[in-house]
């Protein structure tokens, strides 16, 4: 099925780069926005609502560049904005000739369509409002435009007047709107509710029904695809769910159930196991870590923890799970922790690269070992680097050595004001000694905390002896206190993430305090890199 057959039979209509930016705590730059965009056309989604031109100077200046830097091969983009006010022409409203200029082959208006809201909001009357949509939507239409309606505040509007809500749809079809979509503004329906809305919709308007979900209830996905199954052809949602307050329809949730639960083909062939890198692509460009639990793309959809799971899946994969995850671009993980059963240690270590099918006492005394090691407060499930250490330790008797800690040691201290220190502000130093390649290195260094020092001494010595240590980068630290009740003599748990630019990999150490838990997985992170480059 073509793109274009794809668009006229179904409409995949992306907004994250609009509604998906009101989420609090995402900014978004222009530059951000266009590789976002091209993301999304390689997912293959039919339309990306760029912003609103006229209203806001950030979309305005995305339209003018993405004239000129985006080739989209799959989309088209949509330009939103607001049907023209009250008294004045749409040939004459500036904002309405924002969205004529913009470039975009698209224009999504958003328009009242509940009583209330026209003379409370609006501030005008009910016929007003109706006015401003057909003739917004017939000059647009002659300019050359297609011309989407998103029916702003539809479904509490259709409960409270539906005649006047169907009236504002109808509306807009006269006049030359290819859909309208029903917008779940407040985000307040349930699926059977938006399934009768939409089904007396399709039945009284004849027109082509769009659905635009958001999350309060956490019914989105459910809403979005009940609306499908009761008619609409038109689905919008953003990637990863970004919104407002709760956020909207997740529109890879949504389109994944369609393919692969309803066989509804609404992406081009084979894009939908892309969904995965581009989910985590596009939370890499807004810097909103992704949810581990998505649906779908999450890296826990389909990873397996329970020792009865694991023995099951040892059989047959298929047993408890609801796909092949690689029909998403994800995969099968095995989590190692104190609920881990032989089958479990067995098939993580396949996924690493060892067999251990043959060694009933060498599985049992892993097994063993992680289950004493949880118990103190490591975690394995969460460092598969620390796992696979602990693994080539007990298959090959030794573990991976490329340096000898003689010993280590930080001070923090705090001194007079400077040009470079303000007063009060602590400075940390670290002195690390060990042998690496036949040859003792002692090594300082200097950073804003203690764990930092290290990390500078620790790669500044072995870097001497395997340069490939300086493209390792930490990328992300996570401290967690196990014990509470014991204050600040408290077991700390520290979880280092660290990357060549090639991978990243995950490393745990625990200790009576932060310093001595991070110098574990500090020391682990590099044992493990250097393994890897070695290997």
């Amino acid at each position: 099925m073509s793109t274009l057959d794809l668009h006229g039979a179904f409409h995949v209509y992306d907004t994250t780069l609009r509604d998906g930016a009101q989420q609090e705590g995402l900014n978004l730059s222009v530059t951000d926005k266009l590789s976002i965009a091209r993301h999304l056309d390689g997912l293959g989604v039919g339309y990306i609502e760029g912003g609103w031109p006229g209203a806001n100077p950030k979309d305005t200046e995305f339209f003018r560049r993405a004239r000129e830097e985006l080739d989209l091969r799959h989309a088209e983009l949509a330009a939103f904005g607001a049907t023209r006010r009250a008294g004045v022409a749409a040939a004459d409203d500036p904002l309405v000739a924002a969205l004529r200029d913009s470039g975009a082959s698209v224009v999504t208006l958003v328009a009242k369509s509940h009583d209330r809201h026209v003379e409370l909001a609006l501030r005008t009357t009910l016929e007003e409002n109706l006015a401003m949509v057909r003739d917004t939507v017939t000059h647009l239409r002659a300019e050359g435009q297609t011309v989407f309606l998103d029916a702003e505040h539809f479904f509490d509007g259709y409960r409270a007047n539906r005649d006047y809500a169907l009236e504002v749809l109808r509306a807009a079809f006269e006049a030359g709107a290819e859909v309208a979509a029903l917008c779940d503004t407040n985000g307040g329906m349930l699926p059977s509710w938006v399934g009768d809305v939409v089904l007396d919709v399709v039945e009284s308007t004849g027109g082509r029904v769009g659905i635009h979900c958001h999350n309060d209830t956490g019914c989105a996905v459910a809403n979005t695809l009940s609306a499908v199954d009761a008619g609409a052809t038109h689905v919008q949602g953003t990637v990863n769910g970004y919104g407002e307050r709760t956020g909207n329809a997740d529109l890879i949730s949504v389109v994944a159930n369609l393919e692969l639960k309803l066989d509804r083909q609404v992406l081009p062939q084979g894009l939908l196991a892309e969904a995965t890198r581009i989910a985590h692509a596009v939370a890499e460009v807004t810097n909103v870590a992704p949810s581990s639990r998505q649906p779908y793309v999450g890296t826990s959809a389909f990873a397996h923890k329970a020792g009865l799971h694991a023995s099951a899946i040892k059989v047959d994969p298929n047993l408890y799970q609801h796909m092949d995850p690689l029909g998403v671009g994800n995969d099968m993980r095995l989590l190692v922790s104190d609920m881990a059963g032989r089958a479990s240690i067995e098939l993580k270590g396949r996924e690493l690269g060892f067999d251990l099918s043959g060694d009933r006492d060498l599985v049992t005394r892993i097994t063993e070992r992680v289950k004493v090691l949880e118990n103190r407060g490591y975690t394995f499930e969460a460092a598969d680097a620390s796992f696979e250490l602990l693994l080539v330790e007990e298959v090959e008797g030794h573990r991976p050595t490329y340096f000898e800690v003689e010993s280590w040691r930080v001070i923090t201290e705090t001194g007079p004001a400077s040009s470079l220190l303000p007063a009060g502000e602590a400075v940390s130093e670290a002195t690390v000694k060990l042998r690496a390649g036949e040859v003792r290195y002692v090594v300082t260094g200097e950073g804003n905390g203690p764990v930092n020092a290290l990390d500078q001494a620790l790669r500044q010595a072995i870097g001497q002896a395997y340069p490939e240590v300086a493209k390792f980068e930490l990328t992300d630290y996570k401290v967690r206190i196990l014990d509470q009740g014991h204050g600040t003599d408290a077991i700390t748990r520290v979880l280092i993430e660290t990357s060549d630019g090639a991978g990243s990999w995950v490393t745990v150490g625990v200790g009576h305090n932060v310093v001595e838990a991070s110098w574990q997985a500090l020391t682990d992170a590099i044992t493990f890199g250097l393994r890897r480059h070695h290997r």
